[in-house]
């Protein structure tokens, strides 16, 4: 029989969006929250042998879900170094050293919908057999494409695989990849339902039809699988919702037509605002192109409005920062989605712990399970130093998170992570930041008109590594 855990003193936020109690206790037996307030105290009262953890000045709240990971991605910088320069082998190894940075943040539940071969669910049912450390995740398999689909144009090949994606061509081919996929393990479908075309300027256009992401959803809903569409038009978030699909991803530049489909047909929403928050935000810092960065502005500030009218409409909306990314690495920026739905669209400090809490176990097929601090649920606990409902930045903060509890076991947050050092071969190595022209060459100015920093002696002997 497992110890019984008693938090106490601490202030309760717990997650169903009911105002926070000073000084209460929650007790945690046999994996699940035995009692909360009163009834907790009387049974630790009688139980000398209870664990009990002091969080007097700090909160108490659910562990938070975070509905769009990519734990397989490895935090690549672009898509040439994911596409080319990982094996399956390494990249499964990986995916467990970042899972457990991941829970170390106070997030004990992940939806992880594509990812590069069929890792997600092997990792999935490594952390179920207590192989790896990490959080309670939901998994889907390749992201499915047409060859125009997704972010990386022509690298993606015509046929086949290429990372995380498999292009399929006709319904048949539709079909046969869903079962495909099913049949390996999957709880989720993903489409890629916009792409970048590099003829075409401007934002991701749709390149599915609305009779292709049908048959998607037919074929999955058929075997008991929920579908997500990756959307980063108006048009997309629409046909998507009237196809049946059952979450979206980003819902970008949405408009009214687009939010009377979501809200018809009971769709959710995960906007996913972090990436391009780090983006505007700290793109400067990491070498974004700046004429990037008043793009990604202006998609975050359109669709965090709209989202928030989503949202007020009576959509739900639940939690997703796109972890994975150099940009978004693992166990640094999942609850900033929080901030950004605070500072985005409109929502209360409580709406956004709610969205990332109770809402977002509708993602992990668990409502009524997880994501909130109620008799019965599965005792998912962090502790933190700070009050998210006057600051909900302090769930980013360095140290902030004081206890993780996932299953009513505590997270050894004191054991170091060993440091991950760079792989020979990993990184695309450049064998010129710009070209060399004789003009550059000749001219002593010209390396500083550029803008362009020269290579430390350190970083050229990385590189030679690489």
């Amino acid at each position: 029989m497992s110890q019984m855990i008693a938090i106490e003193g601490g202030t309760v936020i717990d997650g169903t969006g009911a105002p926070a109690r000073a000084g209460e206790t929650v007790l945690i037996h046999e994996g699940r929250i035995a009692a909360v307030g009163a009834s907790a105290d009387e049974i630790v009262a009688r139980t000398p042998d209870a664990l009990r953890i002091d969080a007097s000045g700090k909160t108490v709240m659910p562990g938070l879900i975070d509905a769009h990971t990519h734990l397989s991605f490895g935090e690549p910088t672009g898509n040439d170094e994911l596409f080319f320069h990982r094996t399956e082998a390494y990249s499964s190894m990986l995916s467990a050293h970042n899972s457990g940075k991941v829970l170390r943040a106070g997030v004990t539940s992940v939806m992880d919908a594509d990812c590069l071969w069929n890792i997600g669910v092997e990792l999935r049912d490594a952390i179920e057999a207590g192989i790896v450390e990490g959080p309670r995740m939901r998994a889907g398999g390749n992201a499915l494409m047409t060859m125009l689909g997704g972010t990386a144009g022509r690298l993606i090949r015509d046929e086949g695989t290429t990372g995380y994606a498999t292009v399929v061509h006709n319904l048949d081919g539709i079909t046969r990849e869903v079962r495909r996929q099913v049949k390996h393990g999957v709880d989720w479908i993903k489409i890629m339902v916009t792409g970048l075309i590099p003829s075409v300027k401007g934002p991701e256009v749709k390149v599915w039809s609305q009779r292709e992401i049908r048959a998607v959803v037919e074929a999955a809903h058929e075997l008991n699988t929920p579908v997500v569409g990756h959307c980063r038009n108006s048009i997309s978030t629409k046909e998507s919702a009237e196809a049946g699909v059952d979450m979206i991803y980003h819902s970008s530049y949405m408009d009214d037509a687009a939010l009377e489909a979501v809200l018809e047909n009971g769709t959710t929403l995960c906007p996913t605002l972090t990436l391009l928050g780090n983006l505007v935000d700290y793109g400067e810092k990491v070498g974004t192109a700046p004429a990037l960065l008043d793009v990604f502005k202006a998609e975050l500030e359109v669709t965090g409005e709209m989202i928030g009218k989503a949202h007020r409409a009576g959509v739900r909306v639940i939690t997703g920062s796109e972890t994975g990314f150099a940009v978004t690495p693992c166990g640094e920026w999942h609850a900033r989605e929080l901030d950004m739905l605070v500072r985005y669209a409109g929502f209360s400090p409580m709406e956004a712990i709610v969205a990332a809490t109770s809402k977002a176990a509708w993602a992990m097929k668990m409502e009524g399970q997880v994501g909130a601090l109620v008799e019965g649920y599965v005792a998912d606990v962090i502790v933190v130093d700070g009050d998210p409902l006057k600051d909900v930045t302090v769930l980013v903060r360095e140290g902030a998170i004081h206890e993780v509890i996932k299953d009513g076991v505590r997270v050894d947050l004191t054991r170091p992570i060993p440091e991950r050092r760079p792989r020979a071969g990993e990184k695309v190595a450049f064998l010129a930041a710009c070209p060399l022209t004789r003009a550059f060459a000749f001219e002593d100015t010209a390396l500083a008109a550029s803008g362009v920093e020269p290579l430390t002696d350190e970083q050229m002997l990385d590189l030679s590594r690489a």
